[in-house]
């Protein structure tokens, strides 16, 4: 059953998006006031607004936005999964950027709906997104009784990274990659984008060369 609104009432509740030029109140103190529309283009707010007004619409926004967020994700791997030969036909006749829905659906798929902690924002989910699942929660649970930023918490997993020496253990299992030669310039910006992200260097390696694999596999023609 579809539940994507087209302007009638209560298919998606209070935080309706301003679709095709229609507006969207986020007067969240009288909805009846229509003080704060949201438009396609912008915010027009027709009256003074108190601070706690102001506030409350903030609130409100950031929800839309988080909301969308994970949306978008979901619906790109759900396009990508039923239609693989028209999904991009879609994306560019929605107007939306692929290699932005590209990195919402990484995040989707890393995370299924009971294991989304509503309290947090997708990029909280996306800060932990690259780590072993028992680890993601653990930090995402971390993050919920500590109410941390999405700074906050990426300040905690590199701390607990550099405190925690890690173990050159090789499981006989695992393949090794072969030594691959670097300019020298090369490794630093690497090792950088790894500790921005707040994960171990390596796990950021095998991160990036699953993401390369996957945008490379997107590329092949579908068999369906």
């Amino acid at each position: 059953m579809d539940t994507i609104d087209r302007g009638g009432a209560g298919a998606i509740g209070p935080s309706r998006l301003a679709v095709a030029g229609r507006s969207t109140d986020l007067d969240t103190t009288d909805p009846r006031s229509h003080r704060i529309m949201m438009t396609k283009v912008g915010l027009h707010i027709t009256d003074k607004l108190t601070f706690e007004t102001w506030e409350l619409a903030g609130h409100r926004l950031s929800g839309i936005v988080d909301s969308s967020t994970w949306c978008l994700g979901d619906w790109l791997v759900y396009g990508k999964s039923s239609f693989p030969d028209r999904y991009h036909r879609a994306i560019r006749a929605a107007g939306l950027q692929y290699q932005t829905l590209r990195n919402y659906a990484w995040v989707s798929r890393r995370f299924p709906l009971e294991r989304r902690r509503a309290q947090l924002s997708f990029q909280h989910h996306a800060e932990v997104a690259s780590l072993p699942i028992e680890k993601q929660d653990l930090w995402l649970d971390r993050a919920v009784a500590s109410t941390w930023t999405t700074k906050q918490l990426r300040t905690q997993i590199r701390q607990a990274q550099h405190a925690t020496p890690t173990a050159k253990k090789v499981d006989k299992a695992v393949a090794l990659l072969p030594a691959i030669s670097l300019e020298g310039s090369r490794l630093p910006s690497w090792r950088k984008a790894a500790e921005y992200q707040g994960i171990d260097f390596d796990q950021w390696v095998i991160t990036t060369l699953d993401r390369a694999a996957e945008r490379a596999l997107e590329a092949l023609p579908s068999r369906n």
